[in-house]
């Protein structure tokens, strides 16, 4: 045990480095716990074998403190609370739905009843030409023929515009 106290005051200094390295600046001390932590494992865990203890001890320290920054980062994404002004700004889809389809409607005249099927379900439902197809019991291509009969309409109707 004396003998990791010395090395704790000998890489006193690289944990608290590395923590500043990484911009850390919330919950210091329980970073530095964690490097303490990292520090006394890569004692235990090293090789002199493989290399020399200082590079072994910064990159086992500094890996220790990235994966807990990063668990701390994805707990706190996970726990944010919303103020309760938040949810009251929330417009509700319905309300402004039949407004919307009655506005794209409106540049939608020369459409065929299956061209303005496609128009609706893409624009307002964002379905795929495979979904559209599926939901009116259609093949695929008649799909497709809906959408290049009334993109060639719409296109030419904002070119006379």
């Amino acid at each position: 045990m004396e003998k990791f106290e010395g090395l704790h005051l000998q890489y006193d200094r690289m944990i608290h480095k590395i923590i500043h390295s990484l911009h850390i600046y919330k919950n210091k001390s329980e970073y530095y716990q964690t490097g303490l932590i990292a520090l006394w494992e890569a004692y235990q865990n090293f090789d002199p074998e493989k290399g020399a203890f200082p590079a072994y001890a910064y990159s086992f320290v500094r890996g220790r403190i990235l994966s807990q920054l990063t668990s701390d980062n994805l707990n706190e994404e996970k726990n944010i609370f919303k103020e309760t002004e938040f949810f009251n700004m929330i417009e509700d889809d319905h309300i402004n739905g039949g407004l919307a389809e009655e506005l794209l409607f409106s540049y939608c005249e020369g459409l065929t009843v299956n061209q303005r099927k496609w128009v609706r379900y893409t624009c307002m439902h964002m379905l795929t030409i495979s979904e559209i197809a599926e939901v009116e019991n259609v093949s695929i291509s008649a799909v497709k023929k809906w959408r290049k009969g009334a993109k060639d309409k719409l296109k030419g109707m904002l070119e006379v515009k």
